[in-house]
């Protein structure tokens, strides 16, 4: 019994450990975020099994676009919301940016200990090291782990678990800094569509 009972406390020990939040991890990840105003580069995303490639494009405060090359599919936000535009289709999916993980990123200020943003777990290795967060509140609405390379500092990759459990990840290559962005690059040129989630201050 007495070794039950120092078996139950010994894992309760390691499970605090393992969900211990790195206050330094966190400070290290909020300083390189504030400090990247636009990236472009490649990606390989892996959706339950399936593998799809294309290039990644942001800018702070608000804008995102992915472009895939396999796939007639561009995923794209505007400042103020998230638009899934499947070319095949002719068909636009819109949701506000604040109701994603994703829109975390790219806020115009990125506070990741003292706002709506809850960092639930941290992960240091050698080379890497990982923030898993959610909003504050929104948990039901998924979460989103984020890898940043140590030397040089830099975003790696990400995973995105949706509402209902979906996991998407996310890894990035030959990332480099890029502002000059064409002036309508991060609109959908095809449509005019009309937003209804009217906004938010975190991307203005």
């Amino acid at each position: 019994m007495k070794r039950f009972l120092i078996a139950c406390v010994c894992a309760l020990i390691a499970n605090s450990a393992f969900a211990a939040v790195d206050g330094a991890l966190i400070a290290r990840a909020e300083k390189y975020l504030n400090s990247v105003t636009g990236l472009t580069g490649n990606f390989v995303q892996t959706n339950n099994g399936k593998k799809e490639q294309g290039t990644f494009s942001m800018l702070r405060p608000g804008r995102v676009r992915l472009d895939y090359k396999n796939m007639p599919v561009q995923l794209m936000a505007d400042g103020a919301d998230l638009y899934f535009y499947d070319k095949s289709l002719d068909q636009i999916t819109t949701v506000p940016l604040t109701s994603t993980p994703a829109g975390i990123l790219v806020r115009k200020k990125i506070d990741l200990q003292n706002a709506d943003i809850n960092v639930v777990d941290t992960k240091d290795s050698n080379d890497t090291f990982t923030l898993k967060m959610n909003l504050r509140g929104q948990e039901g609405l998924g979460n989103m782990s984020v890898v940043f390379n140590k030397k040089p500092m830099g975003l790696n990759s990400w995973t995105i678990v949706d509402a209902t459990g979906n996991k998407t990840d996310v890894r990035f290559a030959n990332l480099k800094q890029k502002t000059d962005f064409g002036k309508n690059y991060f609109q959908i040129q095809r449509h005019k569509t009309v937003s209804t989630s009217g906004g938010d201050d975190f991307y203005d």
